[in-house]
């Protein structure tokens, strides 16, 4: 029997990037489809989709805006390409559900090894959910002062109240949990859920600055996620 292609749902409103980014992808083997607009995308969007590739700048609905839209539904890995490199705008991208945040312009190799390390994580994720439902055990959680981390549904309650994370987010929030007193760098961070080396930018310190807002943390005077200056992160 044939393997299912992955499927890649691409939105761009210049047709010259959609069929670059078209050509590109299918000759890595890849099933690809492509939307014009962010209300098209979400529209578009099913659970067929394996990962999302989103312009920021789209006419009738943004890329942040539509990223957030199937969020609500989906939990494909999203990729969002934009011309802004600003800590603010990544935090943007971040808080409508981006796993990873390219600027333009970018080379199709960044391109392709950022998709294969998402596709590979998200494969990983969903097997590893599988095989703890599986094999349930119980009371197979990680509690920390009023979080609990369910390690069977990979999700985040505080005070019995469901917390939406992205895949990136639970995963950081797994390893300083399961390891706590544990000083971790960017570059350790990234290593442990990447599984490469850091790519040199922000990328981890949006990730966790997300995540302290969606816990009702605060970097000043923390109750979960405490930083260790010049150092890294750590839960103590």
């Amino acid at each position: 029997m044939e393997k299912e292609k992955v499927k890649i749902l691409i939105a761009d409103d210049e047709k010259e990037i959609r069929d670059v980014l078209t050509m590109l992808l299918t000759a890595e083997g890849y099933e690809v489809t492509a939307a014009s607009d962010g209300r098209e995308v979400v529209e578009m969007a099913d659970s067929s989709v394996d990962l999302y590739i989103l312009d920021v700048n789209m006419p009738v609905m943004s890329g942040f805006a539509a990223g957030a839209e199937i969020r609500k539904q989906f939990y494909a890995p999203i990729i969002f390409l934009t011309a802004y490199s600003g800590e603010s705008d990544k935090l943007m991208g971040f808080s409508a559900g981006a796993d990873d945040y390219i600027v333009k312009p970018f080379s199709n190799t960044e391109l392709l090894i950022r998709i294969k390390s998402l596709l590979r994580r998200s494969r990983e994720y969903a097997l590893a959910g599988q095989e703890r439902t599986d094999t349930a055990v119980p009371e197979n959680e990680l509690h920390y002062k009023d979080l609990v981390l369910d390690l069977d549904s990979q999700s985040v309650r505080k005070n019995e109240q469901v917390i939406v994370l992205t895949y990136t987010e639970y995963k950081i929030l797994e390893l300083f949990l399961s390891h706590p007193k544990k000083i971790y760098s960017l570059d350790n961070i990234y290593q442990s859920i990447w599984e490469e080396d850091a790519v040199g930018d922000s990328t981890i310190m949006v990730h966790i600055k997300n995540l302290r807002k969606k816990l009702g943390d605060s970097s000043r005077n923390p109750k979960y996620i405490r930083t260790a200056w010049g150092k890294g992160y750590y839960v103590d």
